[in-house]
């Protein structure tokens, strides 16, 4: 990984966004050195930063204590690795924001790492500006508001059996709460917002993070997949959210 001060030396602005720009970030990764670079980086910024070193330690941790984002190594050695550790948060309806780091350069590690319900996942090695990038998206939709009393109208979308409610960030079919990650949830919103329209995957890759940089078109793919086996009654045979081959996706009532 390449070390580049964020922010120092270069009259660069800031990369985090928002009113609160103190983060609380987990790092789970088996290796001290990255570790401890990245311990660093973060907290001369000002944010707070915990790491371990092992997948048992990473769901105690993230089980019981708020963070803003977890940056998780795939491979940790004894124990759970990161797909396991991801995929038991998401069981427990954990939805802090996962990016996975990985060493594994190959379509299926990625889509492992998104299918356990990872956000977001960047490739080894990579630089800070890069990771700065990721989690700078990943917080800009993550950081809903809150919903106003009683909630609104206006942040309630409706096609055909599908509803979705921005404000409280929760998704129903046919009356029913479905429980989606963050990413799922976005890609989702997009597709909702204009029923019918023809979206591809780099303009879905923007709503979900803000830009398309550094990302595979193909994890909009395995998002799709995975809302399809959420809200479909016949995943492979979907009426909701159609494919357009060669095009896209778009969603329909049904």
């Amino acid at each position: 990984m390449q070390e580049t001060p964020p922010g120092t030396g270069n009259g660069s602005a800031p990369w985090h966004d928002g009113p609160d720009t103190s983060l609380t970030i987990l790092v789970v990764d088996d290796e001290s050195d990255l570790r401890d670079l990245l311990m660093r980086s973060f907290s001369r910024e000002g944010h707070r930063v915990q790491a371990v070193s092992d997948g048992r330690a990473a769901i105690e941790r993230a089980s019981n204590e708020p963070f803003d984002v977890v940056l998780l190594d795939v491979a940790l050695g004894p124990g759970p690795d990161g797909y396991e550790v991801c995929r038991t948060l998401r069981a427990r309806h954990n939805v802090v924001p996962i990016i996975m780091l990985t060493a594994l350069d190959s379509e299926a590690d990625a889509v492992l790492g998104l299918e356990a319900g990872a956000d977001d996942y960047v490739t080894k090695p990579f630089g800070l500006a890069e990771l700065r990038s990721r989690i700078r998206a990943v917080l800009r939709r993550a950081r809903a508001q809150p919903p106003a009393a009683g909630g609104g109208a206006a942040d309630v979308v409706t096609v055909g059996p599908i509803q979705l409610d921005k404000a409280r960030r929760e998704v129903r079919m046919n009356g029913d709460p479905v429980h989606v990650t963050f990413s799922e949830f976005e890609l989702l919103d997009a597709l909702m917002a204009d029923p019918g329209r023809l979206r591809n995957r780099q303009e879905l890759l923007r709503a979900i993070w803000g830009d398309s940089a550094y990302r595979d078109p193909r994890a909009i793919d395995v998002h799709v997949r995975h809302l399809r086996e959420k809200l479909e009654p016949e995943p492979d045979h979907p009426r909701h959210i159609v494919t357009v081959r060669g095009a896209g996706y778009r969603l329909q009532a049904g």
